[in-house]
């Protein structure tokens, strides 16, 4: 029940009342707010989180501007001069492509597939993205290590459907168009042509990545082999390795997430020819610099990746932007700095508190399913029990002391903290893991499961109305921030989640007779999403399986949001019905 001197934390006057709730709660509490709110032109969605969002980043703005005037605190100063080398607009308009066009030279001056992969490499410890996506991770097999895994890359679209699907089509031609006008922006020569030839290769190892509902299968992702054997595989990653910065020992096992990918990659850099290569790179490289370079390329970038892709008809302001790369370079600086501000020391012990009841509402009911064996549901519990919470920010904040900032050099500063971050990723091969790194900034408006972790996170800047308000009636932090802190806990058992144990190994932990009956009940839901379309695109279809992960977390998390509210309420001796639908009302402000 609220505690004297709270709000009740929904506003009602958001509140369409020609719907009755029991018919659509949603637009019941949301109704008059739809009416009266467009989406704005530089976003493609509007709502709770990115209301949010917007005060973080204006927090955020507030933080990088003061720092700009610190000159007697280094870190400040690191902030302030990123900041400033991404906001001299002029001078990087008047620079045009010259910050890229001797790494364009570079890459047609290449003289064999062989020259071209280890420019490739060399090009992928700063800001260009290449052929492979890689990472430092814990072992799932083994998570109280850390190791080196690779998996598919070298797409400019988002995904291998864009190129296999017939309604994609139209869209990858534009694509097409997109390359050719930013190839020609960069000073290329028959820019149409080598298009052309890029948009074949891209195809081509296209059709070796998996699908996205392939990559969320962990068993599957978890495909660990010797460096020898994974040579083996991809007799270029050792060139590769040695060019990327990657030592033996760094690389003694690797885990290879999408093997199928790395036979296609071999067998093309073997088949196509270099100049087609050369092409692929470089437009690789104007890519990945585009949103640094002068205004025309921002705007052909944002032509195809914001409107044609995302369908938003404008560009954030550049301040915007701005801050954005101050938060990738300094991300856990500006957090600290965000903390002092905006997180008071109350708000992280009546998280812990809201946390500690879903846990319990969890508890019980796990203990009375019906379905699920008692060996296995002993271990479900014993991994929630296990479960770490993390609330506002790290433990241990990041040292960016050595990273150099210069505040007249925008893409070698961009280049500098990439390579600063692979050293500090690569180091940690062989070390012991650190549990108080966080994955996200304290300013970060969301939320995350970590499986091979087994932790839930929580950052600062969610903390904060409409989904926690300190001052509120409990009713409405339950329904708002408890129903996140019952999504995140879902996600260490939904389809992916419970395949790792409550010490984040990758395990078959489960009776087959509990996982079958476990599948048997996800299938239902796959289904119902099955159904699903957007208002705006009945043609389109939800695709239940992707997105079975999400939609158990939503159905779980708002379904024991609601039941550590009854056990609150039974703690108190009192249930209260207005409560009981304000904690509802307050999920469907958010959800």
């Amino acid at each position: 029940m609220a505690q004297s001197g709270t709000s009740s934390g929904i506003d009602q006057r958001n509140f369409a009342e020609e719907f009755r709730p029991q018919d659509d709660l949603f637009r019941h509490v949301n109704g008059k707010w739809m009416a009266e709110n467009d989406i704005p032109a530089d976003r493609a969605a509007i709502g709770a989180f990115f209301t949010l969002r917007d005060k973080s980043e204006e927090a955020v703005r507030a933080i990088v501007e003061t720092s700009s005037q610190a000159s007697d605190d280094p870190i400040s100063s690191k902030i302030g001069d990123l900041y400033a080398s991404f906001m001299a607009e002029e001078k990087i308009n008047a620079a045009g492509s010259a910050p890229i066009a001797e790494t364009i030279r570079s890459v047609y001056g290449t003289e064999s597939i062989e020259d071209l992969l280890a420019l490739m490499a060399k090009l992928q410890r700063s800001e260009t993205a290449g052929l492979i996506g890689f990472d430092v991770y814990n072992d799932p097999g083994n998570p109280e290590r850390y190791l080196f895994q690779i998996q598919q890359g070298g797409l400019g679209m988002p995904d291998e459907s864009y190129y296999r699907e017939e309604k994609s089509q139209e869209l990858l031609q534009k694509y097409r168009g997109h390359v050719d006008n930013i190839l020609r922006l960069a000073g290329i020569e028959h820019s149409t042509e080598a298009a052309a030839r890029i948009l074949e290769l891209e195809t081509a190892l296209a059709a070796g990545h998996w699908d996205k509902v392939t990559l969320r299968d962990p068993q599957k992702r978890y495909n660990l082999l010797s460096r020898a054997d994974a040579i083996e595989l991809f007799p270029a990653l050792e060139l590769w390795l040695s060019n990327l910065g990657v030592s033996e020992s760094q690389s003694s096992e690797i885990i290879v997430v999408t093997p199928d990918f790395f036979r296609t990659a071999a067998k093309l850099l073997h088949e196509v020819p270099l100049r087609s290569w050369q092409d692929w790179l470089a437009m690789r490289v104007i890519s990945s610099a585009a949103p640094y370079l002068a205004e025309e390329f921002v705007s052909e970038d944002f032509a195809f990746y914001g409107t044609a892709l995302s369908g938003t008809t404008e560009n954030k302001e550049r301040w915007k932007r701005g801050v954005a790369l101050v938060e990738g370079g300094l991300g856990e600086a500006v957090g600290q700095l965000y903390v002092a501000e905006h997180f008071p020391p109350a708000h992280k012990l009546r998280m812990e508190k809201l946390v500690a009841d879903l846990i319990e509402a969890y508890r019980q009911s796990i203990t009375a399913l019906d379905w699920m064996s008692d060996s296995t549901k002993t271990k479900v519990l014993e991994k929630l029990s296990k479960f770490v919470p993390k609330i506002g920010y790290p433990a241990v904040w990041q040292d960016y002391s050595a990273l150099e900032i210069k505040a007249e050099d925008l893409l070698g500063n961009i280049t500098r903290a990439n390579i600063f971050e692979l050293e500090r990723q690569l180091a940690r091969i062989g070390q012991p893991i650190d549990r108080d790194e966080w994955l996200m900034t304290p300013q970060t408006v969301n939320a995350y499961y970590n499986p091979t972790m087994n932790e839930i996170v929580f950052p600062a800047a969610i903390l904060q109305p409409p989904f926690f308000d300190a001052t509120a009636d409990d009713a409405a932090n339950y329904g708002g921030i408890g129903a996140v802190i019952g999504h995140e806990i879902g996600h260490g058992f939904d389809d992916q989640g419970s395949q790792y144990d409550g010490d984040g190994a990758l395990a078959n932990w489960w009776t087959d007779q509990d996982r079958e009956a476990f599948e048997t009940r996800t299938a239902a839901l796959v289904a119902q999403y099955d159904e699903l379309s957007p208002l705006a695109a009945p043609q389109e279809r939800v695709n239940g399986k992707f997105t079975l992960g999400e939609n158990i977390g939503d159905l779980g998390g708002l379904s024991i949001s609601y039941k550590a509210w009854q056990l609150h309420l039974e703690s108190l001796r009192c249930v209260r019905r207005v409560s009981q639908t304000m904690s509802l009302s307050a999920a469907a402000v958010l959800w």
